[in-house]
């Protein structure tokens, strides 16, 4: 086993925690604890944050508990997150207080209702005060401490005075988030035009940078109207393979390189990725896609050397005959 295998997330020792995603965001940490056993199903939970009360889901893999405790490694837990940054507050984030009850749920619901109207006051101070930002969604914290208004706006945008009236509107601390496109298409997004619903909601556990590069390689079109999301930004989804064709398009030889075949010699023009097919121009102009097991990389010295069966040169000529 490997040293970083043996690396553990960074528990007090004695204590147990567990791993829980809670809030708008879904933000992720390891929530102390004293419970003997942990659920085998995703079980939602009420777990004290810096923020105050919250409601979360347990999750993770619920079976690597032991005696309640977490036993997964920082390495684990980066596997489990698509080797991605999971946003993990390695040291403790805060308690665990219960196991969510049915009254917990309802006042969740009634809550939600409560954050659509803060959000529409919000939105009219906003219009009155004549501030240039788009109020995306709100969040009532689940104990009432505080209420989070997450918005988008091109620059930056001075609301101290916005956060003064709305405290006064509703008593509580007032919050003010500003978040990207991508965020919002994870606070809002639906349906996608595959038909499924989002990906950053609906399972993905880390929102990874996806680039124009990876839809040149799958030969996706490029027409931006088909190959962004929700968001506006590039589709998730063009990530998800991205790594297979990466590691394909290794395996194939660059272009121009000298190769044989049954054929004969010629030099590589064109490749497939996935059918791992290469087009292969002879030295007569004829082309012909062989498959990359079925060729013969030459090395530089081997295709500069003249054809066997190819006429003398002038200056061979001319020393044969001295």
């Amino acid at each position: 086993m490997t040293k970083g295998l043996e690396t553990k997330p960074k528990q007090v020792r004695n204590k147990k925690y567990m791993l829980v995603r809670y809030g708008r965001m879904g933000t992720l940490g390891l929530f102390e604890h004293h419970e003997s056993t942990i659920p085998k199903v995703h079980t939602r939970v009420v777990v004290k944050t810096g923020r105050g009360l919250e409601l979360g889901h347990l999750i993770g893999r619920l079976t690597c508990y032991r005696a309640g405790q977490f036993r997964l490694t920082e390495e684990q837990l980066r596997a489990y997150f698509d080797n991605g940054d999971p946003d993990l507050a390695q040291a403790q984030t805060g308690k665990f207080v219960r196991y969510a009850t049915p009254a917990d749920i309802s006042e969740e619901r009634h809550l939600w209702k409560i954050a659509n109207e803060e959000m529409d006051s919000c939105k009219r101070f906003v219009k009155e005060m004549g501030l240039p930002m788009k109020i995306v969604d709100a969040e009532h914290v689940f104990g009432g401490e505080r209420i989070i208004f997450y918005f988008m706006s091109e620059g930056r945008v001075d609301f101290r005075e916005l956060v003064k009236k709305m405290a006064q509107e509703y008593q509580t601390r007032i919050e003010m988030r500003q978040i990207g496109s991508r965020d919002e298409a994870k606070l809002l997004g639906d349906v996608e035009s595959c038909g499924q619903q989002c990906c950053c909601q609906r399972f993905l556990k880390h929102l990874k940078p996806v680039n124009m590069r990876m839809a040149k390689m799958q030969k996706a079109t490029l027409d931006p109207a088909k190959i962004s999301g929700y968001c506006g930004r590039l589709k998730c989804c063009l990530r998800y393979e991205d790594v297979t064709y990466t590691d394909l398009k290794r395996q194939l030889p660059k272009k121009n390189t000298r190769v044989r075949t049954k054929q004969g010699i010629g030099k590589i023009v064109d490749a497939q990725i996935l059918t791992q097919l290469v087009m292969v121009e002879y030295e007569d102009g004829e082309r012909d896609a062989v498959g990359l097991e079925e060729i013969e990389i030459l090395p530089p010295s081997a295709a500069n050397e003249p054809r066997k069966d190819s006429p003398p040169t002038i200056q061979e000529s001319q020393n044969n005959n001295q």
